[in-house]
C-alpha cells in the first residue's frame, strides 16, 4: 500500500451484474503499478473513473514523487481507453512530464502564487490554513495594513496550530518580516505534524531552533523584536538566514537541517512537510511582505 515500497501499490478492476458478486477480476490486473524504482512516480494506486463532459474518460490517482515522500500524495491524470471485451485500460504514456495542451487551445497556467503581501482578505481555506484549527481558530488572524496579524497560542508550534500553505516545489525559498510584542516567540516552520517539524523562532532575546519536533538550541537574539527570516529547501537540505535592515544584507544563520525523513512511511498521517508560520507565547505576531519563490 501507500506506505509499503514504492513498488509495493497497484490498481485492480472486478466487474460484476450484481453487487453481490460473482466478481470477475480483470485478466490485464494490475492496470496501474509503479514496476521500477527509476519511474518518476511511486506507489501508484487508489484510482477513480471520471467521465468528461465531452465523453471522454479519465483516471485520477496519487503517487509519491521519486525520492520526494515529504511532498504527500500528489494527485495524476491518466487518458483510459475502453477495450472490445468490456473492460479498460490505462493509455499511460511518459507520466514526468504534463499533457499536451488541446490542439489550438491555449496553455494555462498552474498552481497559485504563494507569495502574500498581505493588502487583501487573508486567503483562508484557499492559500493559507491552520494546521487542526479549533472552531474559533480563524478569529486570531487578521489582516490589516499589509500586515498579517496573528495572536499567539501555545507556547510552541506543537501547541500554537501553525498557519501553513501548500508548496509542490522540491526545492524552494520563502521569508517574511516578523515582528513581535513582549513576551511573544514567532517564525518560520518546515511542519509536518505536532510531532515532527523543524524551523526557526525568536523571541526579544533569544532565537529558538525547532527540530525533530522539539524546541533545540537557544543562541542569543541580536536582533530584538524584529527582523527578516528566509528559509531555503533545497532538496531537504535546510538553512535559515536573517536579516535585520529588511532583507538588504543577510547573515546565515549557524545551523541547518536534513528532513528527507519527515513523511508519512515514518510518521503515519498521509500528511506532508508544508512551509509555514507561527505564533506562541504572548501578544500578537506582526507578519509583513511574505515571499516564495520555487528555485
Amino acid at each position: 500500500g501507500t506506505a509499503g515500497p514504492p513498488t509495493g501499490h497497484m490498481v485492480i478492476a472486478a466487474r460484476s451484474r450484481s453487487i453481490h458478486g460473482p466478481w470477475e477480476n480483470c485478466p490485464a490486473n494490475p492496470l496501474v503499478r509503479t514496476t521500477s524504482l527509476d519511474e518518476k512516480w511511486w506507489s501508484r494506486g487508489h484510482a477513480s473513473l471520471v467521465e468528461a463532459p465531452d465523453g471522454s474518460w479519465w483516471s485520477v490517482y496519487h503517487g509519491f514523487e521519486n525520492g520526494y515522500w515529504t511532498l504527500g500524495r500528489q494527485t495524476l491524470l491518466d487518458s483510459v481507453e475502453w477495450t472490445d471485451d468490456g473492460w479498460f485500460r490505462m493509455t499511460g504514456g511518459d507520466l514526468s512530464k504534463p499533457l499536451p495542451k488541446p490542439r489550438g487551445g491555449k496553455a494555462l497556467p498552474h498552481g497559485q502564487p504563494l507569495s502574500d503581501r498581505f493588502d487583501g482578505p487573508l486567503a483562508l481555506g484557499r492559500k493559507w490554513n491552520f494546521f487542526k484549527p479549533g472552531p474559533d481558530e480563524q478569529t486570531r488572524a487578521r489582516v490589516e495594513e499589509q500586515s498579517l496579524l496573528l495572536k499567539a497560542s501555545g507556547q510552541a508550534p506543537s501547541s500554537s496550530s501553525p498557519l501553513l500553505l501548500t508548496a509542490g516545489d522540491q526545492a524552494y525559498q520563502f521569508e517574511c518580516d516578523i515582528e513581535i510584542e513582549p513576551g511573544g516567540v514567532a517564525g518560520l516552520l518546515l511542519f509536518y505534524d505536532e510531532k515532527l517539524y523543524c524551523g526557526l523562532g525568536f523571541d526579544e532575546a533569544r532565537f529558538v531552533t525547532h527540530q525533530y519536533g522539539m524546541e533545540r538550541g537557544r543562541p542569543a537574539n541580536p536582533y530584538g523584536r524584529r527582523l527578516r527570516m528566509r528559509v531555503t529547501n533545497n532538496r531537504h537540505i535546510i538553512s535559515f538566514h536573517l536579516s535585520g535592515d529588511g532583507g538588504k544584507n543577510w547573515t546565515r544563520f549557524d545551523r541547518g537541517m536534513e528532513v528527507s525523513g519527515y513523511h508519512h512511511n515514518v510518521r503515519g498521517g498521509f500528511l506532508y512537510l508544508r512551509p509555514g508560520l507561527y505564533s506562541a507565547g504572548q501578544g500578537t505576531a506582526r507578519f509583513r511582505d511574505f515571499r516564495f519563490r520555487g528555485l
